[in-house]
């Protein structure tokens, strides 16, 4: 067989031609439509209530998205994999309060170190459901799921019902939690360096571009020569770590730690990366949409709140977002399979 036709597709977002240009135009219409609907939904908020837009209110919508922010772009290099990681709101908590116990017992430790343990932590814990997913040939949703309840009651088995307070934490770490540079919180700061770093990856670089190959068609990803297995548990990894990332942002923000710290935010975060664009069936979307619906994501809590509206109703707004995303997403899909298969019939 010639093995022009044993090469990967290309990913949904370049490559060929045909559909760089209608993925491309999609992406940048969603993008632009969670610009749009964040615009609106903060002007109407702004009207009902001008605190809203207080200095206060502003910062502490940041570094809600900030946390927030971390854990989708990890999610959206797994799920581009046609992959998902239900374990990164346990691999937050974990990681917290190793990290709260870890600064606890030594308090002249360095903040850095306090990350960079953040940090192995949560690649360890990745680590163990990309080699799961790769080796035990199960699906990822079964694996993580189980590996949510494991790394949740390792921390639960380990904190005992005790919690770790602010007053037990060194101060400088709790000043890193709460400071700023040119008015900037470091956490917002370091979320952007993270989401610049992953979507330079994603674009510029062969293994980001395979990531995209593998969740258009695995299959044929493994017959043009991608190490299949290799990427996904790298992705798997990349996420684990920025989830332990974020469980040391998290503990430097609260400065109180216990057992159910990051609780129930896995679907937060799949709810991010899938309003931001990124495909649940794989080989598409951006990281740069995922931080967007973080972002969306936060600034809805925050309305809600601010306008007293029943916390029933983000729940809802939330699921019909998904829900919106999906459907777009499958409606995008048959009109490119569509394209190509009337661009084909004239070759």
């Amino acid at each position: 067989m010639n093995a022009t036709k044993l090469a990967a597709p290309a990913p949904r977002e370049a490559t060929v031609p045909g559909r760089r240009t209608v993925f491309g135009t999609v992406f940048k219409a969603r993008e632009s439509g969670i610009v749009l609907a964040l615009v609106v939904l903060i002007a109407f908020t702004a009207t009902q209530n001008d605190r809203f837009l207080s200095g206060q209110s502003i910062r502490d919508i940041l570094l809600g998205t900030a946390i927030l922010a971390v854990l989708a772009i990890g999610q959206a290099i797994v799920m581009i994999t046609r992959n998902i990681d239900l374990s990164v709101g346990s691999v937050l908590g974990l990681s917290a309060f190793a990290v709260g116990s870890l600064l606890r017992a030594n308090q002249g430790l360095p903040v850095i170190v306090a990350v960079l343990a953040g940090l192995a932590l949560g690649a360890a814990c990745g680590l163990v459901n990309g080699v799961l997913v790769r080796f035990g040939q199960v699906p990822a949703l079964v694996v993580t799921l189980g590996t949510l309840y494991a790394y949740r009651g390792a921390v639960y088995f380990w904190a005992g019902g005790q919690q770790i307070n602010a007053d037990k934490l060194p101060q400088s770490f709790l000043e890193f939690g709460n400071s700023s540079v040119l008015g900037i919180p470091w956490l917002v700061l370091i979320a952007v360096v993270v989401l610049v770093i992953a979507g330079l990856f994603l674009r510029n670089y062969r293994a980001g571009r395979e990531l995209y190959a593998i969740g258009s068609s695995p299959q044929a990803a493994e017959l043009a020569g991608i190490k299949v297995g290799r990427n996904t548990i790298g992705a798997f990894l990349v996420s684990g770590a920025l989830a332990g990332l974020a469980g040391v942002l998290f503990a430097a923000r609260f400065g109180t730690i216990d057992a159910a710290a990051g609780n129930g935010y896995e679907l937060n975060v799949v709810a991010a990366a899938v309003v931001g664009g990124v495909a649940v069936f794989g080989g598409s979307g951006s990281v740069w949409g995922a931080a967007l619906g973080a972002l969306l994501l936060t600034v809805i809590g925050s309305a809600l709140a601010v306008l007293d509206i029943n916390q029933f109703w983000q729940q809802a707004i939330v699921g019909a977002l998904i829900l919106l995303a999906i459907g777009a997403d499958r409606l995008v899909a048959a009109r490119v399979a569509k394209a190509l298969k009337k661009r084909d019939s004239h070759v």
